[in-house]
C-alpha cells in the first residue's frame, strides 16, 4: 500500500509531461506548432501600424526577440485591416510594408538580427510615406 501511494505522484506526472512535448514531426520553427502567447509591446490598441514597428525595433534592439515578433505581427495585422470592393476579398493586399514586414518576421526566426533590423527600417519608412 505504502508503495502505491509513493508511486501515484508519478504516475499523474507522466500525462503532463507527454503533453508538453511536440510530435516528433514538428520542430519549433514549423508554423504549425503551437506556442505560449508572445509577450507583445505596451501600446494603445489603436496604435497604427508604425508604433508597432518602432516596438519591434525597440525590442529586438534591447534583445527581446518574441516581442519583436510579436510586434511585427501586430504591424502586419493593422496593415491587412482594409476596405476592399465587394467580390475583390480574396484579392491580396499590394502593400509593400506587408511582405517586408514578412521578410523580417524570417530574418527573426533565422536568428539574423541584422537582417530583421533592415526590413523593420524599410517597413517603417514605407507606413511613414504612407502615413500610416
Amino acid at each position: 500500500m505504502r508503495s502505491l501511494i509513493l508511486l501515484a505522484p508519478l504516475l499523474l506526472a507522466v500525462p503532463a509531461v507527454a503533453q508538453q512535448a511536440a510530435p516528433a514531426d514538428q520542430s519549433p520553427n514549423d508554423q504549425r506548432y503551437v506556442r505560449s502567447a508572445l509577450p507583445g509591446p505596451s501600446l494603445p490598441e489603436n496604435s497604427p501600424p508604425s508604433a508597432y514597428l518602432r516596438a519591434a525595433q525597440g525590442a529586438l534592439a534591447a534583445g527581446r526577440a518574441g516581442e519583436a515578433q510579436q510586434a511585427l505581427e501586430q504591424a502586419q495585422t493593422r496593415l491587412l485591416d482594409r476596405s476592399v470592393p465587394l467580390g475583390q476579398t480574396d484579392t491580396p493586399s499590394s502593400n509593400p510594408a506587408i511582405s517586408q514586414i514578412d521578410q523580417a518576421l524570417q530574418a527573426l526566426r533565422a536568428h539574423d538580427r541584422t537582417t530583421c533590423m533592415h526590413w523593420i527600417e524599410t517597413a517603417m519608412a514605407t507606413v511613414t510615406a504612407q502615413g500610416m
